[in-house]
């Protein structure tokens, strides 16, 4: 799939923002045609996210307000990386922050790039299975709601378009796919719970 020949080449690059965790930049970059442009380009450390099944395959989800779109969503657990962590890490430790849920079998699933027209952000998406509720502690600035919903509902949600966050989309669809026998189940790894 590569087609390199549609590749824009960064000339220079001006920071313009830097607070917090994300980094804003300018950058000037030449077109495959030799012309010039810029591209203002929001850096973003990373994320994960994690579509977890129960035993009876509902997935745990979180309804959360999310300020930038002033709404409140349903989504899949998930969570910036800290810096130097693992995606796998930071799934397992947003799955029990968020909703007091553990997992003992991990899948990855795919990548999604959320908001590819001006951010470099990546999500890994993982799956998992073999539950044990431990008791949530959300971060302090951190209000959220744990739901546990059949995933004929939550596909029932995105066609009406309440679900429209990209890797619960994802998520959801995937498992559906999976339950469905249409895809095959990836290898799960099989982690101790400390």
């Amino acid at each position: 799939m590569a087609a390199d020949h549609l590749r824009e080449t960064a000339i220079s690059s001006r920071l313009i923002f830097d607070e917090g965790f994300l980094r804003l930049r300018k950058d000037l970059v030449r077109l495959p045609d030799g012309s010039q442009a810029s591209r203002e380009v929001v850096e973003h450390p990373g994320a994960a996210a994690v579509a977890a099944l129960t035993d009876d395959g509902r997935v745990v989800m979180v309804r959360q307000y999310r300020y930038a779109p002033d709404a409140v969503f349903l989504e899949i657990p998930a969570g910036k990386l800290e810096k130097g962590e693992a995606a796998l890490h930071c799934a397992q430790r947003e799955l029990v922050e968020e909703t007091g849920w553990r997992a003992t079998q991990w899948a990855w699933l795919a990548p999604v790039h959320p908001a590819i027209g001006f951010s470099n952000e990546r999500i890994d998406v993982f799956i998992a299975r073999g539950l044990e509720e431990v008791g949530a502690c959300p971060d302090a600035e951190e209000f959220v709601e744990v739901e546990i919903v059949a995933v004929a509902d939550l596909i029932e949600a995105i066609r009406l378009g309440q679900i429209t966050d990209p890797k619960t989309v994802l998520g959801v669809f995937a498992v559906e796919r999976m339950q469905r026998g249409e895809w095959a189940w990836p290898q799960f790894e099989q982690i101790n719970s400390a």
